[in-house]
């Protein structure tokens, strides 16, 4: 992936009903979901969820196929892989990541 396409991409995902909807198809796999069973599980009204997954599609993030009466939708893993990739390139110098949890993420503790 070029810096044009990682722009493209994380602009797309930068919304909150299209982060859940990708993290959605990519946790439905290769069989991918019916439009409007989407909707159902994220409660996002029909002409809204339209909205998002054109703006999915035209990310390349996702694919559309038709079968039948229904619009079926799938992450594409290249994609998202290429994506990963990209930010991951020059991470650490090509050593592994590590990056200690700041104190903020941590679990609160009760105090007696």
């Amino acid at each position: 992936m070029d810096l044009p396409g990682a722009i493209v991409a994380l602009s797309a995902l930068a919304q909150e009903h299209r982060l859940a909807l990708f993290r959605l198809l990519v946790q439905a796999g290769e069989d991918g979901m019916a439009a409007g069973a989407i909707a159902e599980k994220l409660g996002i009204p029909n002409s809204s969820l339209s909205f998002h997954l054109a703006q999915l599609r035209e990310a390349g993030l996702i694919s559309q196929e038709r079968q039948h009466r229904s619009l079926i939708y799938r992450a594409n893993y290249s994609a998202m892989n290429g994506l990963v990739d990209y930010l991951t390139e020059n991470c650490c110098g090509g050593a592994d990541c590590f990056v200690p949890a700041s104190p903020a993420s941590q679990p609160k503790r009760k105090t007696a």
